[in-house]
């Protein structure tokens, strides 16, 4: 499994994380994964996963990067550190390595949940800050809000289909150090049905010419992408080995070109 660099922490991840929305695998298949090298398991309050996240990594936590989100309705000050302590409760961790905001709330002043975040980094319950589902102007707003600390990254949608965030990969996010980590990068099994047909069809032929498999051309063609890591999510061991195997190599430059254009 490559690893690539989160923000500017020199800290590394892999580029190939374990996502847990709508998880219902247990813990083999995320222990499995970590076996495999992708040892960033990302989860969230909401999410109702916490729970076999700190399952899965238990006895191993040194080998594991723990990422969950706040919820975007529990924001103000007191709100997030109580969130932060149910989370470390049900991870069953000391410490989260990324806390992200899950999405933004224009009521809530971002100043409130930034002090909140910085004081649970003081405090050692965590490490980096991050959040998710934001545009560009509101992490610039986040990061405003920070005193001591930079925004490491931002858990957006990407993935062939959904390319809104493209266009500032390398505008913004590269040159500032933010990593961009991609949510649901094989479009919640979209890529695989009918509704593209010509990019589809471009796909598959790319997997048989090169030997791999859609999804994993699909998440390699993310990764693509400069300062990009991916979280796809599944619940069945076979698909967490072959998404895990979508690190290693690279997609030619004529290949990322081919399905920029045929998903364009």
């Amino acid at each position: 499994m490559e690893l690539r660099e989160l923000g500017a922490t020199g800290v590394q991840v892999p580029e190939v994380g374990l996502g847990m929305w709508q998880y219902r695998g247990g813990a083999a298949p995320l222990q499995r994964g970590i076996d495999l090298g992708a040892w960033l398991l990302d989860t969230a309050e909401i999410y109702g996963t916490e729970n076999v996240a700190g399952e899965a990594i238990r006895g191993r936590r040194e080998q594991v990067f723990v990422a969950t989100k706040v919820s975007g309705d529990h924001l103000r000050y007191e709100q997030v550190l109580r969130a932060a302590d149910a989370s470390l409760k049900k991870l069953g961790v000391s410490t989260i390595d990324l806390y992200q905001v899950h999405w933004p709330d224009d009521n809530v002043p971002i100043a409130d949940t930034m002090r909140a975040m910085e004081e649970l980094v003081d405090a050692g319950k965590v490490r980096f800050i991050g959040v998710s589902n934001f545009g560009r102007a509101e992490v610039e707003r986040a990061q405003a809000a920070l005193k001591r600390n930079r925004i490491v990254s931002n858990q957006v949608e990407y993935s062939l289909l959904r390319r809104e965030v493209e266009r500032d990969i390398a505008a913004f996010y590269a040159p500032n150090h933010i990593t961009v980590m991609a949510y649901s990068p094989l479009a919640r099994g979209e890529l695989v049905s009918s509704r593209q047909r010509h990019g589809l069809q471009v796909l598959r032929t790319m997997a048989q010419e090169t030997g791999r498999t859609a999804a994993q051309i699909a998440l390699n063609w993310c990764l693509s992408r400069p300062g990009v890591i991916t979280i796809p999510k599944s619940d069945r061991v076979e698909r967490v080995e072959e998404n895990c195997a979508a690190s290693g190599w690279s997609l030619t430059g004529e290949q990322v070109g081919v399905l920029d254009e045929a998903f364009g």
